[in-house]
């Protein structure tokens, strides 16, 4: 249970008279009642309020059902309107009858100071004070309820002198009615449900004084909102807590997960076995391999080739023949049979078109002639089959198949919910990737697994990282992208490195 839903239950219990004992000498609420109908006829042949013309008398009738009597009307069972029981001390009666609400005036906007002055006072509008003005039209202490915008039907309290504008309704109480129950109930009424359903929602005070309240006795309102305010610090450390744990439960498998890959990419998650074959050997294989692919002409050479060796226990790269040390950019340090790679150097990496390159106008059904426009869904969702649009093969064949995906291929999505990969399975249409997909083709001498389980690890960091201030997170530029060094262990410990995590991740997975 949330600290507001604790809240809300304490306040169902204050409401329905189960939060304090009744007590038998408590004058019962009908007597007060009674003072009430006698205090506001006072005041209406003195002129200071209005008579109301339908006047409502909530009474039990012989069969202990509640009845209502409006103006000169018979008495009507309404029984149904009644949410629940209450103590038998207690009465239900029409907001209107127990309190007197009217609202208060326009005052225009440039009479209004948004910061305090000297002998300010504070202005209500619907949603509390909304700024300080130079003379008062209330004084004494009401329960405020907002009437206009989205908040109507809000509670607030205004206390000494103050303004009251025309969207702030001035509860007046009767006959030592308790301001604080008053305030307490009304809230726990949730007035916001008979606001107008208009774009600009409102309260009219005659929908107000229709709604029923309990009432408790006066000397049980006093208990009730002592019980409260004895209780407030209490929920607060409660919430306090709450959150705190929920915040760690939430926190801590997303937190484990990241120690557990940090520690896979460093070498330390699983021990290394001396009869592996060397990252080094693993090296050269996939050099020779891409330059089997540059002769096929299936990839394109790199304009500046990139070659990282060791020399003299520190990490240099090749570029154009320059040498140069790369110490600083070796985020960490790793065992002696590893290599470090740069992403350029392992796979091909292609992002979807420019988005006029393809737009919804010209999407086609599926047939024999069109092709798949893959999704970010699809990534995120891990499903080849979500997905309606197509595009014409003959538009494929004039300016899309850069953009060709194949079972195999590696799909990323690279916008808002950025980094999630998804592998296409076999049974995968060979389609195209949209404006939000990035395709990568790892080299088949790199555990593919491996490679994902470090892409999680390190590319989501950098994303975020070059991704800070913006609204819509994004995949790094591919100058950045392609430059981000790989961590590589002998083949046979990747696979070992991959087994371990995915046994982890399933424990994790089930706390």
């Amino acid at each position: 249970m949330t600290g507001q839903q604790l809240k809300n239950s304490i306040l169902q219990m204050a409401v329905q008279g189960k939060l304090v004992p009744q007590d038998p000498n408590d004058e019962p609420a009908s007597v007060l009642l009674e003072r009430i109908r006698a205090e506001k006829e006072k005041l209406i042949k003195e002129g200071k309020i209005k008579k109301e013309k339908n006047p409502s008398v909530i009474f039990r009738g012989a069969d202990n059902l509640p009845y209502e009597k409006i103006g000169k009307n018979e008495p009507v069972c309404i029984a149904d309107e009644v949410p629940f029981e209450i103590p038998e001390s207690w009465e239900w009666c029409r907001i209107g009858e127990l309190f007197f609400l009217q609202a208060g005036k326009n005052i225009s906007s440039s009479s209004i100071s948004e910061k305090p002055f000297a002998n300010a006072i504070p202005c209500y509008g619907g949603n509390g004070i909304r700024g300080y003005v130079k003379s008062s039209n209330r004084s004494g202490d009401y329960p405020i309820i907002g009437r206009q915008g989205a908040l109507c039907g809000n509670i607030n309290r205004a206390t000494g002198d103050f303004y009251a504008t025309e969207h702030a309704v001035c509860v007046t109480t009767f006959s030592n009615t308790n301001v604080s129950w008053a305030c307490v109930f009304l809230k726990a009424l949730n007035l916001n449900q008979y606001a107008t359903a208009t774009a600009q929602p409102g309260l009219a005070v005659g929908t107000i004084n229709r709604v029923l309240i309990p009432v408790p006795p006066v000397t049980e309102q006093r208990r009730i909102t002592e019980k409260l305010y004895l209780l407030e610090p209490l929920l607060a450390s409660y919430e306090s807590t709450h959150d705190l744990i929920i915040n760690q439960q939430h926190d801590f498998p997303e937190q484990l997960k990241k120690s557990i890959l940090q520690e896979a990419v460093q070498g330390k998650l699983v021990p290394q076995d001396p009869t592996d074959e060397p990252a080094s050997a693993l090296l050269e294989r996939i050099r020779a391999e891409k330059e089997q692919l540059i002769k096929s002409g299936k990839i394109k050479r790199d304009k500046h080739e990139s070659v990282i060796f060791r020399r003299d226990n520190s990490y240099y790269e090749r570029v154009d023949g320059i040498e140069r040390c790369i110490d600083d950019e070796i985020p960490f340090e790793i065992p002696e049979n590893w290599e470090v790679v740069r992403l350029q150097n392992i796979g091909e990496y292609r992002k979807g078109p420019f988005g006029s390159s393809l737009t919804k106008s010209m999407f086609v059904p599926k047939s024999k002639s069109s092709i798949k426009v893959y999704e970010q869904k699809n990534a995120i969702q891990k499903d080849c089959t979500l997905g309606t649009y197509y595009i014409p093969m003959e538009y494929y064949n004039e300016k899309m198949k850069g953009f060709t995906v194949l079972p195999n291929d590696i799909i990323v999505s690279c916008a808002g919910t950025i980094g999630e990969t998804y592998i296409l399975p076999s049974s995968a249409e060979i389609g195209i990737i949209n404006q939000a997909l990035m395709r990568m083709r790892i080299t088949s001498q790199i555990n593919v697994d491996y490679f994902l389980i470090y892409f999680d690890y390190m590319v989501k960091e950098t994303a975020r990282e070059s991704s800070k201030g913006s609204a819509i997170k994004n995949i790094p530029p591919f100058d950045i992208f392609k430059k981000i060094i790989l961590p590589l262990p002998p083949l046979k410990e990747q696979k070992r490195i991959v087994q371990e995590v995915h046994t982890i991740q399933s424990l994790i997975s089930s706390l």
